[in-house]
């Protein structure tokens, strides 16, 4: 949101006039501030945890929110309904994984691994918050990769590798 929000606010992003807050000086400020305290406390022992609890729900919200304030001259069904999906849902499934990928982290190396979570993490929000801007289809096949590799991950070290049955 801090990106779209500056983006808005220089004048490189059409919003929709219900979304023109986003804009805002104010909006801005308040987004930089809770951007930053969100990217520090990931840095922190434990609070990175307790942070993915809140902000799963809050993703799947502000990506809702994002994906209809930059759909302008849409019916509203379309709107809110490609919004929820697209925006919300992949924001909700990104952040859901990269939770669960920290969890993970958690146990096997005791919180260590986390930086190295929120590190690449807080790259790619910033790699794809700007794609989005300039070149929006790659956005999205990034995203799908990302979705992609963060499944087959999750799949191996939740899942393993099933032992056949050798029956003799």
């Amino acid at each position: 949101m801090l990106i779209v929000s500056g983006a808005a606010y220089i004048g490189d992003l059409q919003l929709d006039n219900s979304f023109a807050w986003l804009g805002t000086p104010s909006a801005l400020t308040m987004l930089s501030v809770a951007a930053l305290a969100e990217v520090l406390a990931y840095y922190v022992p434990v609070i990175d945890n307790l942070l993915d609890t809140l902000a799963t729900p809050a993703a799947l919200i502000a990506g809702t929110i994002v994906s209809a304030a930059v759909m302008t001259d849409v019916p509203p069904m379309v709107k809110w309904t490609a919004a929820v999906i697209a925006g919300g849902g992949i924001a909700g499934l990104t952040q859901g994984l990269t939770g669960m990928l920290r969890a993970h982290s958690t146990v096997l190396t005791g919180g260590f691994g986390n930086p190295i979570i929120a590190t690449v993490e807080l790259g790619g929000a910033l790699l794809i918050s700007f794609l989005a801007l300039v070149a929006p289809a790659a956005a999205i096949a990034l995203v799908m990769l990302f979705l992609l590799v963060a499944i087959r991950l999750l799949r191996r070290l939740f899942g393993g590798t099933k032992s056949s049955d050798s029956r003799t």
